[in-house]
């Protein structure tokens, strides 16, 4: 019953076992024109969406997959997603090297960084979005879209640099705002069973839509705000990036 829930956001009881890393922060710009030079992220409005330290936006999970495998090759990394029926899809079993994070690990280390309860939104338990606390659809996006936060200013109409803003408890930097970002798993809808914790999901073998989590520098509602929030797609947009995560061992 918590204010903006929606329905496909079911309580789910996960243990993640093996030990994970996450990127600090999302894919920039710059980082992924080393592995695809002739990609742009293009514009919104008159904002430049493709400034080297902003985030890559503009790319479809395949594309996010694809640049996984490529960085795990230059560090001689076991491929994460391997080609099936000319598309990619996760290796069976999972390896160790690049992949998005699962949406659990996701959640993990969006929704408890510090290990404790779980947080509501990044900031903490409440509305209004206090100064400074992220990228979201504030006075400058006017125009850009739908609806802003009335008296919010981040000082960026449309994305930020990557590094922008404070970390969480983890280290890590826009898990809430900025981009919302591709994660590993095929989009389902997936309550608990009573008493079957699940081990390390990593989502459904099939679908036609993958997970994206978080909210965007276009995001300005209760529901978009919130880290449990759930968004799915197959297409690029220009508020949807992503960050690497990989196993440890």
């Amino acid at each position: 019953r918590e204010p903006g829930r929606r329905a496909n956001e079911p309580l789910r009881d996960v243990v993640l076992v093996r030990p994970f890393y996450v990127a600090t922060r999302e894919v920039s710009n710059l980082q992924f024109r080393r592995f695809e030079p002739g990609h742009s992220s293009g514009r919104a409005g008159t904002e430049s969406l493709d400034l080297d330290d902003h985030p890559v936006v503009r790319v479809s999970w395949q594309q996010a997959a694809a640049y996984c495998n490529w960085l795990s090759a230059r560090e001689g990394l076991p491929p994460a997603y391997v080609e099936r029926d000319g598309r990619l899809a996760a290796a069976v079993p999972a390896t160790t090297g690049y992949r998005l994070p699962t949406e659990a690990e996701w959640e993990r280390a969006a929704r408890y960084p510090d290990g404790r309860a779980a947080l509501k939104y990044p900031w903490g338990p409440g509305l209004p979005v206090p100064p400074g606390a992220g990228n979201y659809a504030d006075a400058r996006a006017r125009g850009l879209v739908s609806r802003v936060l009335d008296g919010y200013d981040d000082g960026h109409a449309a994305t930020a640099p990557v590094a922008a803003f404070a970390p969480n408890a983890l280290g890590l930097l826009n898990l809430g705002g900025n981009v919302a970002e591709w994660v590993h798993d095929l989009y389902t809808i997936t309550p608990s069973v009573e008493g079957q914790p699940a081990r390390d999901p990593a989502g459904p073998a099939q679908g036609e839509y993958h997970v994206i989590r978080g909210a965007s520098w276009m995001h300005a509602t209760v529901t978009e705000l919130r880290l449990s929030y759930r968004d799915y797609g197959k297409d690029p947009r220009p508020d949807v990036g992503f960050r690497v995560a990989r196993y440890a061992e």
